[in-house]
């Protein structure tokens, strides 16, 4: 019987600058059953460092191609040449996607950056845990002024005085004049004029800075285009059915062994204790701590800081454990009220919270805080500047574990009255998160702009975060929000306006200030009707204030919801109209969620009322 010969099993290479190669070629395209980019922020990162410390990365897989079996598709943002396609990519597209995106910048929401610690003129004092490469990203977004922001993005010298050299100047290909000229422009300003005392040597100390930043450029951009992406292919004259199998079967998700598991072994082999059951004893005496997190991390990464250590997988390695065994009564303590604090700022669970990278620091810093009910009380005041600074800054886009541990020493040494070696105490100002010149709060112009809460994104959750803080009233039924209702999936994410008015309008309608989470039953209720008409239902049903008072828990502005009448209106003047609606609508409940966070980041709690009275009365006088 003779037997097909099938392709070898075995891995071939192929570097990044050959995938890019033929990316600009076009040779290379997807079949269009492979679902679009779906990696988040996060996925990126992690992918740009393992390419940075080379390495070793997961195999692709390929199908040659001589006539295209499938419909296909060019990766998104790769140019489309029309030529002849050689491959299509079955599976690695989620990486390679990612690497073509990141090392060209054209990602509309973030920038990515190598991050350079000696080169940062603004790093904190305490030391941080980067002393080597990383790469960071930085949120986008366009002022009124149709500007991308932050500007000193596009700026050489003040985004290398981040430390910051921007991914595009390491992408594949011959781009010398271009990171040249970069470097160039970033050191411009310390270049010596002719006439400059020992100008000489002050010129030949500038060119050996322009030099080694050059050189770090060009290392890193050998190691990246030489980056091995391995690869299997199969034969062109595999059949459809083969290849979309072995897609399947090369797609089959399995759980691996995790660093908690590891962490845990240890323990428990050295100890001879079982940290399962201390494990389930939270759960069952502090139940609500584990709807903020996987009650693993938490136990580590809270242990880590209480011990000064980093909370992450070095400082969870590095903490003593035999310390953790004894500390563990306090840090369950902490664990618990944090879990208490969180739920007064009306933050319930982990689909919620806008960044987890704060429970650890709260958790430790609670067991440190005194007792005594004054004590307390103003410790938590400087908690609730902690927490909301967090969720409407920068801080903890990137780096979070290094972030975490500075802002929770900073936290630490106020809380318990330390002197710096000065004399002088340490004061909030020494906390990188509530340095409002470093760490400057969202604008109403990166706000207005801010996407749908439902997915992982700090400022839209920290959105919601401040409308529960409120109560969340649901419209129909008067009831509070609470975790109860969020864990029987009670409250749904609606949209303010509606989805399908926005849509004909060609108007995006999943803004985190166009959404309110309220009940399943309210939200099927309301469907697709105007904001007006809906309004006057339930005045019908019950009275004017009552309504008024459950929108303004949500810190919706009435009068801009009021706006209506389009149905009799022609398709061209509905769409204007809808769109200038639209626009007065998500301006101005902006504009009270960004007065909701300049209390809430002073410590203060809030109330619907006052902060709606105070916008009104600002735009009055203005």
């Amino acid at each position: 019987m003779n037997l097909k010969k099938m392709p070898s099993s075995n891995a071939q290479d192929r570097p990044i600058s050959v995938w890019f190669q033929k990316l600009e070629n076009g040779e290379i395209k997807l079949p269009r059953f492979q679902r679009h980019q779906a990696w988040d922020r996060k996925r990126v990162l992690s992918l740009l460092d393992t390419v940075i410390q080379n390495l070793p990365l997961g195999v692709t897989l390929l199908l040659n191609v001589d006539k295209e079996q499938f419909i296909s598709r060019y990766l998104v943002t790769a140019p489309e040449t029309g030529g002849r396609v050689t491959e299509h990519l079955l599976d690695g597209q989620q990486r390679l996607t990612a690497l073509w995106r990141a090392l060209h910048n054209n990602y509309n929401q973030e920038t990515y950056f190598l991050y350079l610690p000696e080169y940062d003129l603004y790093r904190d004092n305490i030391e941080e845990e980067e002393n080597e490469f990383a790469v960071y990203f930085q949120g986008r977004w366009i002022d009124k002024k149709n500007r991308l922001r932050p500007l000193w993005v596009e700026n050489p010298k003040e985004t290398l005085a981040r430390g910051f050299v921007p991914m595009q100047l390491f992408r594949p290909g011959d781009i010398s004049g271009e990171y040249e000229t970069w470097v160039n422009d970033a050191l411009m300003d310390e270049k010596p004029k002719i006439g400059d005392n020992d100008y000489e040597k002050q010129f030949e100390a500038w060119m050996n800075d322009k030099q080694n930043l050059l050189k770090i450029i060009r290392d890193v951009r050998e190691t990246i285009a030489h980056f091995n992406l391995p690869y299997l292919a199969l034969p062109s004259t595999t059949t459809k059915d083969t290849a979309l199998q072995v897609f399947i079967n090369m797609n089959t998700n399995s759980k691996p062994l995790s660093q908690y598991d590891i962490i845990r072994a240890e323990i428990e082999g050295v100890k001879g204790v079982s940290l399962d059951d201390y494990q389930q004893k939270i759960e069952t005496q502090h139940p609500n701590v584990q709807f903020y997190f996987e009650l693993p991390f938490l136990i580590l990464a809270t242990s880590a800081l209480m011990q000064d250590k980093l909370p992450n997988q070095r400082g969870m390695w590095d903490m003593e454990k035999d310390t953790m065994i004894a500390d563990w009564d306090k840090m369950v303590a902490g664990l618990s009220k944090m879990a208490a604090f969180l739920e007064g700022q009306g933050i319930y669970d982990k689909k919620r919270l806008p960044t987890n990278a704060v429970l650890a620091v709260i958790a430790a810093l609670y067991t440190h805080i005194p007792e005594s009910l004054d004590a307390r009380g103003q410790a938590e005041i400087l908690l609730r500047k902690y927490l909301w600074s967090s969720f409407f800054t920068d801080r903890y886009e990137n780096s979070a574990a290094s972030h975490a541990f500075n802002d929770f020493m900073a936290l630490k040494n106020v809380i318990l009255g330390k002197e710096k070696e000065s004399g002088v105490r340490f004061c909030e100002s020494d906390v990188p998160v509530l340095n409002r010149d470093k760490y400057p709060l969202s604008t109403i112009e990166e706000l207005v702009q801010v996407g749908w809460p439902k997915r992982e994104n700090i400022r839209a959750r920290g959105i919601m975060a401040v409308f529960n803080k409120l109560g969340a009233i649901d419209f129909a039924d008067g009831s509070t929000i609470n975790r109860q209702q969020l864990i029987e999936s009670k409250r749904h994410y609606h949209h303010v306006f509606p989805d399908d008015i926005l849509k004909k309008a060609e108007i995006e309608s999943y803004l985190a200030l166009n959404c309110s989470l309220i009940t399943d039953k309210t939200n099927l209720n309301i469907s697709n009707k105007e904001p007006f008409n809906y309004l006057k239902e339930r005045y019908d049903w019950t009275s004017e204030d009552i309504v008024n008072s459950r929108l303004k828990s949500h810190l919706i502005p009435i009068e801009e919801l009021k706006n209506g009448g389009y149905e009799n209106l022609s398709q061209e003047t509905k769409k204007v109209k809808v769109a200038k609606d639209f626009e007065a609508f998500i301006k101005k409940r902006g504009l009270y969620v960004i007065e909701a966070v300049k209390q809430l980041t002073k410590g203060k709690d809030i109330s619907a009322t006052e902060i709606i009275n105070k916008v009104e009365t600002l735009e009055e006088v203005n």
